[in-house]
């Protein structure tokens, strides 16, 4: 089919056959709304394997603001304006963006949690490396992954509208943690858009109304309300009943979703930081979910919040705000934001950590991100709780943070370039130094220079001193996960010489189970220590889970199968064990583990589920180099989008793959399947492929990679041919 639309065009910085430069195309702000996806999956018929293409060099039409200027990859961003915002349309808005992760259980929930956690995530201005939806390329990204110390996330930049990057959401979900976008208003241009929206009640309700779409269609859970600029009398009087309204449709529509008041305008309308709750911003905390406190506040100030009636037995939803870079008159931050949070949490309050990325902002050397890091929530861990996955079986996890040096499978490297995508993040686990008896020491930590699957491993390295004779238990994740009768467990690892490592876990008895974090005053109760069975190869269990995964080839990866059998337990902690071999002596260790995979041992079986519906449009020609490359080739290329219907909840990610199946020149027989990349949903940018000159005939198949490492058979992968001949030049 040969495409051609009228809208708006996004410049690809490329020479196009008619010797223009697509930087030449000018369009007019009228034409944005008129924008309009290319073709869609219902234009393709579903009783083909194939689909045609006319090759013309038309520049892109897709919205700019969603595709990269140079390859057209997805990328996400915020909304700069009012009238950006009450013209959000679904139908226009960014497939790539919306996050699939649903948000997980958690112990405690957030409902019951009586001194919470929320992080504002102001970076450098926000849509970083963190904006390409795909993942990109990247030596040193910032990233976080020390969720299970928080509650909630907040995505802070200055834009009006900011929505999360579903990179992060995607990530947070996974732990269990909140997701919050920010809307904020600052300055002439924020009094004016608040006088406007805040004028009566159907202009507050039409903004309510966007952000519950918004926070809805993207799948984050709540707003940030920041209004940091003088309100007239109308508009601070409506301004309860917009947060009550836009709090009660978010309830609505979102369940477990929030909304967040930022401690600036005062019940007059002067912009006069309290840096407490009192009378005077009160009216705000009542008519939404939590209020989050300026950050120059001092012990009195929240002894007076500890004794104001006006709290009302709310103090979990009044968030202490913290500015990690200690700007103006603040308690503590940088290394010592421990003071801060010392002092809150003396008078029950939840934290509000604002721009914990100053422990990468700040140093230079951005290779010591990760030690940095975890420095930082180290010093901060007496302060803060651990908050427990509760999802039933399979538990898995390869440890990988969402970057790395390489990108592995199964302890083989897959691409050999650094790189970076949270949704690749998988459960973390606890990181974390300790000291042992005498000189020993045991340190948890993430290590990219090997790996199992993913960007890194966790790596276990540590003294075992000469007077300790018992094992030293490394303690990698506190779960309260219910357990089947049966379970198999997958342990993946590469031990250094001189030990021995085995697996142990700690159990209770399901029936005791309640809210048990013992630091918010829940009740304790006995663990039971247990140790799998090692199953040998010949094993009926270990030789089915052999045969689902196929062949691992391990390259001095360790694989064990155990099993253990259980009855109404509850699995509450997962720790390696460590052993020294041989005589006395103070020992130094490391254990590198690629992966551990809890599963029910009746669920070996790989899920029927095909791929189905693959579908191909948003088709852009481009002749030339590549952006990635120096190049002066003339070669051409074809960028794409690609959609399919398949389970997530099934995969870890999918394996996207082309090859040619005819070119010019009908005696060169068919190519290999080559890999383009990995999906974290249904849909994939195909970016700047070179393909054969026309007349061509490619296949794009689409294969899912199963949660639990069974292979799919091929039948059930997603495939399309897709023709393509010469057009006109344009």
């Amino acid at each position: 089919m040969e495409l051609k639309l009228d809208g708006k065009k996004l410049p690809l910085r490329r020479t196009r056959e008619d010797g223009k430069n697509d930087d030449d195309d000018v369009v007019g702000k009228k034409n944005r709304t008129e924008v309009r996806r290319v073709e869609s999956c219902l234009d393709q018929p579903m009783d083909s394997d194939s689909i045609h293409e006319v090759v013309t060099y038309t520049p892109s039409l897709l919205p700019a603001s969603h595709y990269d200027g140079d390859t057209t990859e997805p990328i996400s961003c915020g909304l700069q304006t009012l009238d950006e915002l009450l013209s959000w349309k679904r139908s226009e808005a960014n497939p790539f963006n919306v996050a699939v992760v649903p948000l997980a259980p958690r112990e405690p929930p957030l409902a019951d949690s009586a001194r919470r956690t929320l992080v504002s995530q102001d970076m450098m201005g926000g849509y970083l490396d963190d904006r390409f939806l795909q993942g990109t390329t990247s030596d040193a990204p910032y990233a976080f992954y020390h969720w299970h110390y928080i509650d909630i996330f907040n995505y802070f930049t200055h834009i009006m509208v900011t929505i999360p990057p579903a990179v992060w959401t995607s990530a947070a979900h996974k732990h269990g943690v909140v997701v919050i976008g920010t809307f904020i208003t600052e300055w002439t241009d924020g009094a004016a858009a608040c006088e406007s929206f805040l004028k009566d009640e159907e202009s507050y309700r039409a903004v309510a109304d966007k952000l519950v779409q918004i926070s809805h269609y993207y799948g984050f859970d709540g707003w940030l309300i920041n209004i940091e600029n003088k309100l007239s009398e109308v508009a601070v009087k409506n301004t309860p009943l917009f947060l009550r309204y836009l709090s009660d449709q978010m309830h609505e529509r979102v369940p477990g979703s929030l909304v967040v008041w930022y401690d600036s305008v005062v019940e007059n309308g002067q912009l006069n930081w309290q840096n407490e709750l009192n009378q005077s911003n009160r009216l705000f905390f009542d008519a939404c979910d939590g209020f989050f406190t300026n950050y120059n506040w001092t012990e009195e100030h929240l002894e007076r919040m500890k004794d104001y009636s006006g709290l009302g037995g709310r103090g979990a939803d009044v968030y202490v705000g913290v500015d990690v870079f200690a700007r103006g008159n603040v308690v503590g931050g940088m290394l010592e934001t421990n003071k801060s949070l010392a002092v809150i949490r003396k008078h029950n309050f939840s934290v509000a950590i604002f721009a914990p990325g100053w422990v990468y902002e700040s140093h230079d050397d951005k290779t010591e991100f990760r030690k940095n890091q975890d420095t930082f929530w180290a010093l901060l861990s007496d302060f803060l709780y651990v908050h427990r996955p509760t999802s039933a079986l399979p538990f898995i996890s390869s440890f990988c943070q969402g970057f790395g040096k390489s990108l592995y499978w199964r302890g083989q490297q897959e691409t050999e370039r650094s790189w970076f995508n949270l949704s690749a993040q998988e459960i973390q686990p606890m990181y974390y130094h300790t000291e042992l008896e005498g000189p020993g020491w045991l340190r948890s930590r993430g290590c990219p220079e090997d790996a199992w699957n993913g960007g890194c491993s966790l790596l276990l390295e540590g003294l075992i001193p000469a007077s300790l004779t018992s094992q030293v238990s490394a303690k990698i994740f506190s779960l309260h996960v219910p357990l089947p009768p049966k379970i198999l467990v997958s342990l993946i690892y590469k031990p250094s010489d001189g030990i021995s490592v085995s697996l142990e876990l700690k159990t209770t008895d399901a029936s005791l189970c309640t809210n048990t974090d013992g630091k918010q005053g829940s009740k304790e109760f006995k663990l039971d220590s247990v140790h799998p069975k090692v199953l040998d190869h010949g094993h009926q269990l270990a030789s089915q889970f052999s045969q689902l995964c196929g062949s691992l080839n391990p390259d001095g990866w360790t694989v064990r199968c155990l099993q253990l059998e259980l009855r109404g337990c509850t699995l509450r902690e997962v720790c390696v064990s460590i052993q020294r071999k041989g005589e006395a002596r103070d020992t130094a260790f490391t254990c590198r583990v690629g992966e551990i995979m809890l599963l029910d041992a009746a669920t070996l079986h790989v899920p029927s589920d095909v791929v189905k519906g693959l579908c191909i449009y948003d088709v852009v020609w481009l002749r030339g180099a590549a952006s990635s490359t120096s190049s002066t080739s003339s070669s051409l290329h074809l960028t794409a989008t690609l959609r399919w219907d398949y389970p997530t909840e099934l995969v870890r990610y999918f394996r996207v793959y082309w090859r040619r199946l005819r070119g010019p020149n009908p005696r060169v027989p068919p190519g290999q399947l080559v890999l383009l990349g990995r999906a974290y949903s249904n849909l994939y940018r195909v970016a700047e492929l070179a393909v054969p000159e026309p007349a061509g005939l490619l296949e794009l198949v689409v294969e899912p990679v199963n949660r639990k490492g069974f292979l799919v058979p091929e039948s059930q992968w997603g495939r399309r041919s897709f023709s393509y001949t010469g057009g006109v030049t344009e």
